[in-house]
């Protein structure tokens, strides 16, 4: 047990996520109710420790907000203190400013960081341990594609979002004979669009770690004419591309650690497959950020309460430079050094991609 930790803070990095606020409140009831640590919250994410900018977080604060979408702290997915932008002489540079993040930690008696992220928040979690501060991870990610941990609190809600959106697209597109297309987040990984698809019965799934055919499509399509259905739904992750073509990106963001932003592929698949059928139109649904707002569903509920608790009985057995994660079903961590780098994708073989096979869908390969 570690004794000499009095105060904690909290900070969320990257893009908004459903059980943000439910890890927040986890950590702050469990650290106060349980070993009276002092918690506080840094705002807009690492922007906030830089500027000292936080507010005290405290049992009233945080009630209510298990069920609450977004991020009471903020979050910004462009703040990289170890190459940050700052003016120096009438010019924008990029300098590392992480030793004053490391100086208004000692200032303000902090003791312990916990950082709320995916993987780019969580690089920079990792190098602040390097430089000595006492840091715990929580992975968050609708992608869900950290390897370190199963399942990234936010990816149910997602997925939830995205199977009810195929529902809605199913009743209209029966009713005029369309082809309707949704495309989902994911970056890299297909996890969203393989387990929406096959819980919202999609006809054709489209995910990055499977490039698509496009006449395969058109297959499906045809197979589906042939046999009385005149519609068809057709899943795509924002990351999937043709076998003979690249990712279609939406723009680039070049203060951005992560400057590629995805997006377009839907409507490229819906003109194209327009070109080669003829006989039904074809619509493209972009869900977007409809993916990552409003109320957080029951599993991300409970996953974010596990999760914030966890972060602090890492605490109290001081074994920091770690990240909770859930392996299987018994919540557990990594060390960040590991976490870092390990992203995973959907296995090709997998058995959920297999399952879905033997049910008809077709991945277009």
């Amino acid at each position: 047990m570690t004794k000499d930790i009095k105060k904690i803070a909290l900070l969320t990095g990257g893009g908004d996520c459903p059980g943000l606020n439910a890890v927040i409140r986890a950590v702050t009831k469990s650290a106060i109710l349980n070993y009276g640590y002092e918690v506080i919250g840094y705002k807009f994410g690492y922007r906030g420790l830089y500027n000292n900018d936080f507010i005290k977080l405290d049992l009233a604060t945080v009630s209510g907000l298990v069920s609450k979408g977004g991020t009471i702290l903020y979050s910004s997915n462009k703040d990289n203190l170890f190459d940050y932008t700052v003016e120096e002489d009438g010019k924008t540079v990029k300098k590392d400013v992480s030793d004053v993040a490391v100086e208004n930690l000692k200032k303000e008696g902090v003791d312990v960081l916990i950082v709320i992220g995916g993987d780019g928040t969580l690089t920079s979690a990792r190098d602040f341990s390097r430089k000595g501060v006492k840091v715990i991870g929580v992975p968050k990610t609708i992608d869900n594609d950290l390897g370190s941990t199963d399942i990234t609190f936010g990816f149910n809600t997602a997925i939830d979002i995205a199977t009810e959106a195929l529902d809605r697209l199913h009743t209209t597109a029966e009713s005029h004979h369309r082809i309707m297309i949704l495309e989902v987040m994911g970056r890299n990984a297909g996890f969203i669009a393989l387990e929406s698809g096959i819980a919202g019965s999609a006809s054709v799934i489209i995910l990055p770690e499977i490039p698509y055919d496009i006449n395969k499509i058109v297959q499906k399509i045809e197979e589906r004419k042939r046999n009385g259905y005149l519609f068809t739904i057709i899943v795509v992750s924002e990351g999937a591309k043709p076998k003979d073509g690249e990712v279609v990106v939406a723009k680039i963001v070049s203060d951005s650690p992560d400057p590629i932003r995805l997006g377009g592929i839907g409507n490229k698949l819906a003109a194209d497959l327009e070109k080669l059928v003829k006989d039904r139109e074809v619509r493209c649904t972009v869900l977007g950020h409809l993916q990552r707002g409003g109320t957080t569903c029951t599993v991300d509920r409970i996953l974010s309460t596990r999760y914030g608790v966890a972060a602090v009985e890492l605490i109290n057995e001081g074994k920091f430079g770690s990240m909770v994660c859930l392996k299987g079903n018994e919540v557990s961590y990594d060390s960040l050094e590991n976490v870092i780098g390990n992203n995973k994708q959907v296995d090709p073989s997998g058995e959920l991609v297999t399952i879905a096979k033997k049910t008809g869908i077709s991945f277009a390969d």
